[in-house]
Parts: structure tokens; C-alpha cells; sequence
């Protein structure tokens, strides 16, 4: 009888260890700063190598000289067929990708221009859909692995001011669950994270003190999430502790999407 046809309870997995990775190859698109910079640590903490992608080779470079030979750092518009494809041909054999590319420009919806809609599309959608396409058969050489991408509750709710982004990223949630369908049965898992506001450098900027006492006050949780965070996340993903988990968004807000909408006297 193979394992998983056994009852419940006669094996026990050795728990600790379904969040190892040695041994293990990932892809990381958008991995030389933020969220992607944490993300590559997280992987290579647990014994993964990485090929780590960023449009910036200085960025991509300094985050490989910050972890050591465990990542390869490579310069590559994920947003370019011809790039991707090149990069599915030579990658070799994977057991996963994470992306976290993705930007919103804020701005009227009804002064959006076709530049900006583009723009949108590419950096938030485009790239998913590329990865899939030309990362996929080479997770399937492995036997199966995962897909992680990085999503926003500004696709689960209204995104008021970053309309084009909003829907984009509502659409990547879509593909998410389609690929997971798509890919399942050759073990592979597609799966994202959604966060609220991330306090990146960029965000800081955007919001200042003031921007991130709102978010703290609008999160249940009283705190704004980190790079980290979200990191945290996308590592559970495509690890083995996520083995049954596929096509599905978690939600990482701190709480605010839980909120009720109206005010309620205590």
C-alpha cells in the first residue's frame, strides 16, 4: 500500500524537517531588494541554491555577495518572451519559483493612460504568465514542485488610485488557480501570498509616519507587515509543510480584510 493510501495516524512525517530545502533548486524573479532580497536569504538559510533574477544586475550581485556561492545572480527583463525563454532553456532542472516582481502607479482612474495600462499589466501580470509558461517543464523534470507568486489585497478588494494594478492583480489570483489546475498533475503547485501594506523602503517613502500609523490602526493586528513577512510566506509555500496546498491565495494583512465594515460600540 502506497503512503498515502494508508489509514490516518500510521505514519508520522519527521515534521522538522518539511521545511528543509538542501538539496534543492529555486528560481527567484525579482530578488534583489526587498521582499525578493529576503526572500533569497530564507531559501539558502534552509539549504536551497538559488538563481536569483532581478533587472538590476548591481542589486542582483550585491544580494549573492551578501549569502555566498549558494546564489547565482543573473540580469533578465522577466517581462521579455525571448529573455524567459532563454532562461527556461538553460536554467536546468528546478524544484520551484518564487516572483514577487510587481508595482503599482497611482494615479485617477479616469486619467489613466494606454501607457500606464500597459505598463500595469506587464510588471504585474505578463511575467507570471512567462514564468509558467517557460518554468514549468523544467520543474517537471524534478518529479514536481511549487510556484509562489506574490499577489496584493488590492486584487481581493477595491483599489482605489492604482485601479490598473488592482485588476492585474486580481487576474495573476485567476491564473494562480488556473495553472494550479493546469500543472497538478505533474505535482506542481501554484500558489500566492497576498499582502496589505509591506513597510518597504519604497512604501516609506510613499507614506511617511503618517501613512504607517494609519495601516497600524487599520490592521487588527496593530502592526504593519515586513519584508519579511511576506517572505515568511512564500517560504511555507514551497516547502513540504504546503505538499497538499495548491491554488489558493493566503491572505497576509495583519487582519484588515477581516474587519468589519461598519463601527461597533464596545
Amino acid at each position: 500500500m502506497t503512503p498515502d493510501l494508508l489509514p490516518d495516524g500510521d505514519v508520522v512525517p519527521a515534521y522538522a524537517e518539511l521545511s528543509e530545502l538542501g538539496g534543492r533548486r529555486f528560481v527567484v524573479l525579482g530578488g534583489g531588494q526587498g521582499i525578493g532580497r529576503q526572500v533569497v536569504h530564507a531559501l539558502t538559510q534552509l539549504g536551497a541554491e538559488v538563481e536569483l533574477i532581478d533587472r538590476d544586475d548591481g542589486r542582483a550581485r550585491q544580494v549573492a555577495e551578501e549569502i555566498g556561492p549558494a546564489v547565482r545572480p543573473q540580469a533578465l527583463d522577466v517581462t521579455d518572451r525571448a529573455a524567459m525563454e532563454r532562461l527556461g532553456a538553460t536554467i536546468g532542472p528546478i524544484d520551484g519559483v518564487i516572483d514577487i516582481v510587481g508595482m503599482a502607479r497611482y494615479g485617477r482612474l479616469l486619467d489613466l493612460t494606454d501607457e500606464t495600462w500597459a505598463w500595469e499589466h506587464d510588471v504585474v501580470l505578463r511575467h507570471a504568465w512567462l514564468a509558467l509558461q517557460c518554468l514549468a517543464p523544467r520543474i517537471a523534470e524534478r518529479g514536481g514542485g511549487a510556484f509562489a507568486f506574490v499577489a496584493s489585497l488590492s486584487g481581493l478588494t477595491s483599489a482605489p488610485l492604482h485601479a490598473a494594478y488592482g485588476a492585474f492583480k486580481a487576474a495573476l489570483m485567476s491564473l494562480v488557480r488556473s495553472a494550479a489546475v493546469e500543472l497538478g498533475p505533474d505535482r506542481i503547485r501554484v500558489n500566492a501570498v497576498a499582502p496589505g501594506t509591506v513597510w518597504t523602503p519604497r512604501v516609506a517613502e510613499l507614506l511617511g509616519p503618517a501613512g504607517h500609523a494609519k495601516s497600524v490602526a487599520a490592521a487588527p493586528l496593530r502592526r504593519v507587515a515586513l519584508p519579511s513577512d511576506v517572505a515568511a510566506g512564500l517560504l511555507f509555500l514551497v516547502s513540504d509543510q504546503a505538499a497538499a496546498i495548491t491554488g489558493h491565495t493566503i491572505v497576509l494583512d495583519g487582519g484588515a480584510s477581516a474587519r468589519f465594515a461598519y463601527e461597533v460600540d464596545r
